[in-house]
């Protein structure tokens, strides 16, 4: 990589069947892609990037099954998209960007199940955004901007950063897009949505010429004078305080005493820490928040569960919000995530909570590296962990905690992979012999059956999404012989089947 080779890739490279990785980027070749590219049946990644490569992306390309890393970026490249990308099952990572790329998107791409990171912008794409790219579980970015792409925004798409600026894309925004910055929008005129900073095109059409001129000139200047008396009083303010409290704040904020002076020496520490909850602090997007990481001032590591700004006028999510807060303010239990505080104020809502390392159970369950590190004694001790954390809500509280929507996404894992169940959005407090009649909640695959019928919550709900949740982690290992599966059969028991007296003698005899 980065010499001066120039000419054609040499068609004879095929001959070296074994070869695993091909770096060939910012140099000058001109020729197109050989076909003989198509023997290295082991290849894992191939970098082609940043020379003069024209013709086609040759379906040759796509015989490559091991391949994870696949960068023809920065190059001249013209014609479609192959439709057989979607044989490589194994694909992570994939850079069209930058070349002269057209067509549509081939709905064969929803295959690639793997796919992490997707770059096709600056090309000449059109067509709609296929709906099959929701099917690609593991996708975290999304890159389609500069292209002519129309349509709508497809709602089947995942919570995930996407950049689809300058396209033609029309209608609204996902609500789960909207944590996006407004940038990853613009461009698209046809486009609206409730998005900070990006007004939609109706709102465009109204503005008058005079209004125009109040939006650019005169609010600016009532802003900053608001702004400047605002801090006057402020100071005015914090100079009449008692010193004990000017002397607490010198410290920066303590997170587990901050709470005791109304949350405002926090809040300033973690504005600053997520530079005003910035995208490349999120690490990651849910159904009605989105979750950064926020290094405070003293050195420790939180995580920040901050709703949508365009959530919030919505009862709903405001109400599963204040439900999480309040039922994690009542749990204490190594393996339930801790919850350090909250702010509830109608401008901005968070939670927050202890910083888990290594994400969710899912993630790593489908990373192939990550999986790796998870033996048989790991898995199972993150399946006694949720059984314990499950044991405690149900048993152990002053009142019953139903927590329904247990699954591999809300369990957490710290640096040394132990396991704290999270998300309770959707939980009930339930008085002991009561059963609580409400809409269906959870996550498709890991719901009761008799829910869906019934709509009766009782704490075997999360039983049965427990039983799910532990055949993940287990599945794998247990095929190698029966012992494992009746092992896990006698934990569930000692935790669910049994009464608490009898579990805690029990326990010393399973697992």
């Amino acid at each position: 990589m980065a010499n001066k080779l120039t000419g054609a890739i040499p068609s004879t490279l095929g001959q070296l069947t074994s070869l695993l990785y091909l770096n060939l980027s910012s140099n000058q070749f001109h020729s197109s892609i050989p076909l003989e590219i198509g023997n290295f049946s082991a290849l894992d990644t191939l970098d082609l990037s940043d020379n003069k490569i024209h013709g086609i992306i040759p379906d040759e390309l796509t015989k490559l099954s091991q391949l994870k890393n696949l960068n023809l970026s920065s190059n001249l490249l013209s014609g479609q998209i192959p439709y057989a990308i979607g044989k490589l099952f194994n694909l992570m990572y994939l850079d069209l960007s930058k070349n002269k790329l057209s067509g549509s998107i081939p709905t064969e791409i929803g295959n690639c199940s793997a796919l992490k990171n997707l770059t096709l912008n600056h090309n000449s794409l059109d067509g709609t955004i296929p709906l099959e790219m929701g099917k690609i579980l593991l996708l975290q970015n999304l890159d389609l901007s500069h292209n002519n792409l129309s349509g709508t925004i497809p709602k089947t798409l995942r919570p995930m950063y996407v950049d689809l600026s300058f396209n033609n894309l029309e209608g609204e925004i996902p609500t789960y897009l909207r944590g996006n910055p407004p940038k990853s929008f613009v461009g698209n005129k046809g486009l609206s949505g409730n998005v900070e900073g990006f007004p939609s095109s109706s709102q465009r059409q109204k503005l008058t010429p005079s209004i125009s001129l109040f939006v650019k000139i005169f609010l600016p200047l009532n802003l900053v004078l608001a702004f400047i008396i605002f801090r006057f009083i402020l100071l005015f303010k914090c100079q009449n305080k008692n010193p004990r409290l000017n002397s607490r704040a010198a410290k920066n904020g303590d997170v587990f005493s901050v709470w005791n002076y109304d949350g405002k020496i926090l809040y300033e520490d973690l504005i600053n820490a997520t530079e005003d909850f910035h995208i490349k602090y999120c690490i990651g997007t849910g159904g009605y928040g989105s979750v950064y990481k926020a290094e405070l001032p003293e050195g420790k590591v939180v995580a920040l569960k901050k709703l949508h700004h365009s959530e919030t006028e919505d009862s709903a999510f405001v109400k599963s919000f204040q439900n999480e807060a309040h039922v994690l303010s009542t749990v204490r239990h190594r393996n339930i995530v801790k919850l350090y505080g909250f702010c509830l104020h109608k401008k901005c809502m968070f939670l927050i909570y202890e910083y888990m390392e290594r994400g969710s159970l899912f993630c790593v369950l489908h990373d192939d590296d990550e999986a790796i590190e998870l033996n048989w004694t790991k898995r199972v001790n993150i399946v006694k962990s949720v059984a314990h954390a499950l044991s405690y809500l149900h048993h152990d509280c002053t009142l019953l905690i139903i927590h329904r929507d247990i699954s591999s996404n809300n369990i957490l894992l710290d640096s040394n992979l132990e396991a704290s169940v999270a998300d309770f959005g959707t939980a009930r407090l339930l008085h002991v012999d009561s059963s609580y009649r409400t809409l269906r909640a959870g996550t498709y695959g890991y719901i009761a059956p008799e829910l869906a019928y019934t709509i009766v919550v009782t704490e075997k709900c999360d039983v049965y999404s427990f039983g799910v949740v532990a055949l993940e982690p287990t599945a794998i290992i247990a095929m190698s012989g029966t012992a494992h599966l009746s092992r896990i059969s006698r934990f569930i028991s000692s935790h669910f089947l049994l009464k608490p007296t009898e579990r805690d003698d029990d326990e010393r005899s399973s697992l």
